[in-house]
């Protein structure tokens, strides 16, 4: 993990100096013992997060090559582009880290990510679900509230740079949601049921609150991820229903009056 996140690192133009500490998510320390300000120790953990991506995206472009004759070479290209920006997005924390006067690796950072990625490194539906799906859906829920906690901070230059990356996550999303779409398709197996029979079998938990706004722009559908949303929507479908049996019902009705009246005609 430690080679591939170096070569991650280099591959952005990053200058390795030091070695980044990996520690489990409960291991992370607070703000007020990470040796960090509020607004620097944000933008460290969002800048881990985006390197983790680059490796996501470029493993699943990897390891799922042996089927690209299955998932057709679009696939591939829109994961690399992920890539792509998730090193830009790498990029501009790294710059904004270094004019705060910190730099990526001074604190250290979790390896929550990248656990998922190997959970999900045998099953390509699996890896869609767990990784654009959850995890990078889970970033449009927080970039909005990280922005916020920017602002109150009063680093705007920071918020705006994190508000940049939230905007073109949502890409991100919609490159999973398009993917995982086509491959149930071709599996002949329904994407909803398919999504949620996914995150039971691979114990992955989804937590709210939920940025509906940008999962809808993203085309994640509401009652994949929101049981409420799921619950709503079966209340409608049922109301809908009833409504349009007491349509027939009253036609029927209607037409059984006609013809009592015809019948008293004769």
């Amino acid at each position: 993990m430690k080679r591939i996140k170096l070569l991650s690192l280099v591959s952005v133009g990053y200058n390795v100096d030091k070695e980044l500490v990996e520690v489990s998510p409960k291991e992370i320390p607070a703000p007020k013992n990470s040796g960090l300000p509020l607004n620097a120790y944000m933008l460290h953990n969002l800048a881990h997060v985006e390197l983790n991506a680059i490796d996501l995206a470029w493993d699943t472009v990897v390891r799922f090559s042996p089927f690209s004759e299955i998932l057709g070479e679009g696939f591939f290209a829109d994961f690399a582009h992920v890539a792509d920006d998730e090193s830009r997005h790498f990029a501009w924390c790294s710059q904004r880290l270094s004019e705060l006067g910190f730099k990526y690796g001074d604190m250290p950072a979790h390896n929550l990510l990248w656990r998922a990625c190997e959970k999900s490194s045998d099953n390509v539906t699996a890896r869609l679900a767990v990784i654009p799906l959850v995890q990078e859906a889970r970033g449009l829920d927080a970039g909005p509230r990280l922005v916020q906690k920017l602002i109150g901070f009063g680093d705007l230059r920071t918020s705006n740079v994190v508000a940049r990356i939230a905007d073109e996550e949502v890409a991100h999303v919609a490159v999973g949601v398009h993917w995982f779409v086509s491959v149930c398709q071709k599996m002949g197996c329904a994407p909803c049921s398919t999504f949620k029979d996914l995150l039971n079998e691979y114990n992955v938990e989804l937590k709210g609150p939920f940025n509906y706004s940008a999962r809808d722009e993203a085309g994640l559908p509401r009652d994949w991820y929101d049981a409420s949303s799921s619950k709503e929507q079966a209340k409608n479908d049922k109301e809908d229903k009833n409504g349009k049996l007491s349509m027939v019902y009253e036609r029927l009705a209607s037409i059984i009056s006609m013809e009592s009246e015809n019948s008293k005609l004769e």
